[in-house]
């Protein structure tokens, strides 16, 4: 059946098989992309912090030889793909495209950013949801638990 022979290629050793390599190595992680989409959509928050991780400017990469951080509420970003790529962003220099961050919104995985709002039909502003992904970190909220981190 289907499950043993998962089972039969799961304990064999990483490897050659029928002239492909076995990439699998251990058991208790899954191949199947229904569980792993399962996995992800039904995670619970402490691992949907991890999963919104957004990477960090060039800058920050070489200052703390970090590569990406979990993304979380007053740190600085810049949009860098989609429709709002080019939006222009805080402080004096408007080029410099660099936005608060005011919402992490874990049950839909996005976030939410200044001054990128919507208005509605009857006048109300609404945040438009990014995924963090789309984003790079420019500037860090740094508190003693990010710190321990870094």
């Amino acid at each position: 059946s289907r499950g043993t022979l998962s089972l039969i290629s799961c304990r064999r050793a990483p490897g050659l098989v029928n002239g492909l390599e076995d990439m699998k190595s251990k058991c208790s992680v899954s191949c199947s992309r229904r569980k792993n989409r399962k996995a992800h959509f039904t995670a619970p928050s402490h691992i949907r912090r991890k999963l919104m991780s957004a990477p960090l400017s060039k800058d920050l990469r070489t200052k703390y030889s970090v590569r990406s951080l979990p993304i979380r509420r007053d740190d600085e970003v810049m949009i860098v793909r989609g429709h709002f790529h080019d939006r222009e962003g805080k402080g004096v220099w408007q080029f410099l495209l660099c936005l608060e961050v005011t919402q992490v919104y874990r049950k839909e995985f996005r976030i939410h950013i200044e001054r990128v709002t919507r208005d509605k039909a009857n006048g109300q502003t609404v945040p438009i949801p990014i995924h963090p992904s789309k984003v790079v970190i420019t500037k860090l909220k740094l508190d003693k638990d990010r710190k321990a981190l870094l």
